[in-house]
């Protein structure tokens, strides 16, 4: 039997489901411009609000660097001062004609400006206000939160790292997930509106999102009365279930999580002997066993190529995964045949100008009747879309051009 073919990321006949709906983005970082990237990605028109010098996030460096390109791309970016009242009211013109308006600005910041929910409310009574915070309302919700800073006082920090030896996560998990859970309160609310015609507030946090992420370790302790260990150091549901280090000093994680799956790593390599012991009977007598077990198939595995290892758990079916970098990704066979990855262009400068990188960036990680989300519209330049919407909002280009001599307007530097 053949199987389907791969998803491809291309439109098909059928409109994206959320063409039609406008957003008025006012995020900055991460958790923010995720929720807009999936709005973005599902069709809505995003527009970008960004200061005269652009989202911090153009600029950053080091673990930063592809922050703008990662959550930013099907966006538009209008670049305003909204502490000018022409530039705000550019801005409530925008709002008054869409249906999501997303900020993610300490509490009271949007309130100052004009911007705050019941102004919004009051300004157009279908808008969807999400915003994307620290904390929800709360004794925490004065504090300043970083994804970093939830991780440690949420408990996910404390599991991932060695005992005494707290680590955040190798990737913005709060911030990525916070901003899909406000995405999910956006369609919702969306939802919502179509039974009863109002408008609503959704809410989304990073401390919350953090302790939704360790609930399994808060349970387990429910259920055990025991403390979670830290991965490191815990007592795996599974005997096999951990990296090795094979010839040539290598490293491959290796697994078999079932009865049968033991079974058929034994038989694969000959290793009557374990299967036969008594001793590891059943995948609890395993874990049981694991204190001089897992030092045996250290032993074992020792010999082999990681390259043949991979072949011969492939080959029987049996789990197992190469140790990969994250640069390694954009040569991955699977990513590479299932349109998992698309190409785009980034900028290298805060403005979106100047020299022009091609590459490859991973797209929303489901298909939609065999179809991946398709990339539209690279990150766009700093202001790229002013002219399109004020135009669209009745301003001529003689009143544009006088905003933006007088610093109220940016217009975008032609890319090279």
């Amino acid at each position: 039997m053949s199987s389907p073919p791969p998803p491809q990321a291309v439109p098909g006949s059928r409109r994206l489901p959320l063409e039609g709906l406008r957003v008025v983005e006012f995020t900055h970082m991460v958790m923010g411009p995720t929720c807009g990237l999936v709005l973005a990605d599902l069709g809505a028109e995003v527009i970008k609000i960004e200061p005269l010098e652009g989202d911090n996030t153009r600029r950053l460096l080091g673990s930063g660097a592809g922050f703008f390109s990662t959550f930013n791309r099907n966006k538009k970016s209008l670049a305003v001062d909204v502490k000018d009242p022409r530039g705000l009211k550019i801005v409530r013109d925008l709002v008054a004609h869409a249906d999501v308006f997303s900020e993610n600005f300490k509490g009271g910041a949007m309130e100052r400006l004009g911007l705050g929910v019941e102004a919004l409310k009051a300004l157009n009574p279908r808008l969807i206000h999400v915003s994307h915070k620290g904390f929800l309302p709360g004794p925490y919700e004065h504090r300043t939160a970083l994804d970093e800073v939830v991780q440690m006082m949420g408990g996910l920090a404390y599991m991932t790292g060695p005992e005494g030896r707290p680590l955040r996560a190798g990737s913005s998990v709060n911030d990525i997930m916070g901003g899909l859970f406000g995405a999910i309160g956006v369609l919702a609310a969306l939802l919502q509106r179509q039974q009863d015609g109002q408008g609503g507030q959704v809410q989304s946090a990073l401390f919350e999102n953090n302790v939704f992420l360790v609930a399994q370790h808060m349970m387990q302790f429910a259920v055990t009365g025991k403390p979670a260990a830290p991965m490191p150091s815990r007592i795996s549901a599974w005997a096999l279930y951990d990296v090795f280090t094979v010839r040539d000093d290598e490293q491959i994680f290796l697994c078999a999580v079932s009865d049968a799956q033991w079974q058929v790593l034994c038989d694969e390599f000959g290793w009557q002997d374990l299967y036969g012991d008594a001793r590891l009977g059943s995948n609890n007598d395993r874990v049981r066993a694991r204190h001089w077990l897992i030092d045996d198939l250290r032993a074992r595995f020792k010999p082999f190529t990681k390259q043949e290892l991979a072949a011969r758990f492939e080959k029987r079916g049996l789990p197992y995964a190469p140790i990969t970098r994250p640069e390694e990704l954009f040569q991955d066979p699977h990513l590479l045949q299932t349109g998992g990855l698309t190409p785009t262009t980034v900028a290298a400068d805060a403005s979106g100008a100047g020299r022009a990188i091609e590459t490859l960036t991973p797209l929303l990680p489901f298909a939609l009747d065999g179809q991946r989300l398709p990339l539209r519209s690279d990150a766009p330049q700093l202001g790229a879309d002013g002219p399109e919407l004020l135009a669209d909002l009745g301003y001529s280009a003689e009143e544009q051009a006088e905003l933006t001599a007088q610093g109220v307007l940016r217009v975008p530097v032609p890319r090279t």
